[in-house]
């Protein structure tokens, strides 16, 4: 889980990228509180091969990444 809330981009995108390339997981749960780290995250996710779920929570967003 990569908490993301309270950070502006790029610094979520930073936190998915080291979270990929430490461990490269096949399932992966980002939490961030603005549209634009969401859109920021799904791309880098989607262009390294990550489908991407998005759940809104009440101001916050939930992104699962599956492989």
């Amino acid at each position: 889980m990569v908490d993301a809330r309270g950070y502006s981009c790029p610094t979520p995108v930073i936190m998915v990228q080291k979270a990929v390339k430490n461990g490269s997981p096949k399932a992966l749960e980002v939490a961030v509180d603005n549209q634009c780290s969401v859109e920021n995250v799904t791309r880098f996710a989607r262009n390294a091969g990550y489908a991407v779920e998005v759940s809104d929570l009440d101001g916050d967003f939930l992104l699962k990444l599956t492989k």
